[in-house]
């Protein structure tokens, strides 16, 4: 996530682009409908129970269209790992339409797995063949499946037999650039009887650096007949709608950008709406990086709630002035308490417009704090 541009603190208003008044971006996968255009997209040791639900509260439960567990290994599953079982929990009570991401390189493992997903009441399973980390590529899962699509086809129609809820499959472009095979492996998969498809527009080889093809993802969506959904850097809500308008995409995908700006998909169906986007300012932030931090205390020692609130406001405070310091100081902090200490009055000082104020004063915490006793 090292390549995430920054967002605007308090961005500017923008007049909002005129749409149909019945345009609202729903399309169905199987027999599960999807309401809103944008999607969460699943993203390792990020989108959890707690993420998920810190996300729908910021955007509104409404908003966002269909949202995706952290990717599961299916030997992990099958075998019944409690960590890797966790990790598929969810709320049905809210979150609904709910898939959950697998991966592995196994025909019948990869069912076997589906079958569990769908007996926990997930709405969609998700093949993951599009990871580019060594660690699954190495164990023939991820995007080293799109190096061999005849064997990324049996995955796909094994799972398809074996469950009665929508199968589903997310890829990239291709391996590198001399094997930029998507077209052929999206037929294969809808033939197999995927019922998605999601296309993020990089290849393996090029990771999350360089600019991601929506071309590729354009080219997908005129060339299957199920839904496609587009992925690869999209920062804010106006970038979002416009991919929609561009593309043949039925809808899009948006990871990085759900951590640095939770209200995304709030804004998305304001500007959908003819409205002007939410601006959400220092109390509204406060307010979700506490409820985060309850959601993983719930679950969490405490240790890892710490890790976990860092994870979000390394990103949370991109582009906010005094951003970097803020960063420098409360990311040192060991519990979480004391993170949220440096979370309220950061945020209370960068609205009022006295970052500079706050960054004096925290200049001079460090520097107490560095003096040898």
């Amino acid at each position: 996530m090292a390549n995430t541009p920054d967002l605007p603190w308090i961005p500017a208003r923008r007049t909002a682009p005129a749409l149909p008044a019945d345009w609202v971006g729903g399309f169905d996968v199987g027999d599960v409908h999807i309401a809103r255009p944008a999607l969460l997209a699943p993203m390792s040791g990020v989108t959890d129970l707690a993420f998920r639900r810190t996300v729908l509260e910021a955007s509104g439960t409404g908003s966002i269209g269909l949202l995706t567990t952290e990717f599961l290994s299916v030997e992990l599953l099958t075998a019944g790992h409690p960590r890797t079982r966790s990790r598929m929990d969810f709320d049905a009570s809210i979150e609904r339409p709910l898939s959950v991401q697998l991966f592995g390189d196994c025909p019948q493992t990869m069912a076997e797995a589906a079958r569990i997903v769908a007996a926990a009441g997930a709405q969609m399973v998700d093949i993951n063949g599009g990871c580019p980390a060594p660690k699954v590529v190495k164990r023939g899962g991820g995007a080293e499946l799109m190096r061999d699509p005849v064997r990324f086809a049996k995955i796909i129609e094994a799972t398809v037999k074996a469950v009665p809820i929508p199968v589903t499959v997310k890829m990239r472009s291709g391996w590198n650039d001399s094997q930029k095979n998507v077209l052929e492996v999206a037929r294969l998969a809808e033939q197999a009887g995927a019922q998605m498809i999601s296309v993020h527009g990089r290849t393996r080889a090029q990771l999350y650096s360089g600019a991601p093809d929506w071309d590729v993802v354009d080219a997908v969506a005129q060339t299957v007949s199920v839904p496609v959904i587009g992925s690869g850097d999209l920062v804010t809500a106006e970038q979002t709608l416009e991919r929609l308008k561009r593309t043949h995409a039925a809808g899009v995908m948006i990871g990085r950008a759900a951590i640095m700006n939770p209200w995304i998909f709030g804004q998305l169906d304001d500007l959908i709406a003819g409205n002007a986007p939410r601006i959400p300012g220092s109390q509204a932030r406060i307010a979700l990086v506490e409820a985060f931090a309850i959601r993983l205390s719930e679950r969490l020692p405490e240790r890892a709630v710490a890790g976990r609130l860092k994870q979000l406001l390394a990103r949370l405070s991109k582009g906010v002035p005094g951003g970097g310091l803020f960063r420098t100081i409360a990311l040192r902090a060991v519990t979480h308490e004391a993170l949220l200490g440096h979370v309220r009055t950061f945020f209370e000082a960068a609205e009022a417009g006295e970052a500079e104020r706050w960054a004096v004063q925290a200049r001079q915490q460090l520097s107490a704090a560095k003096r040898p006793r």
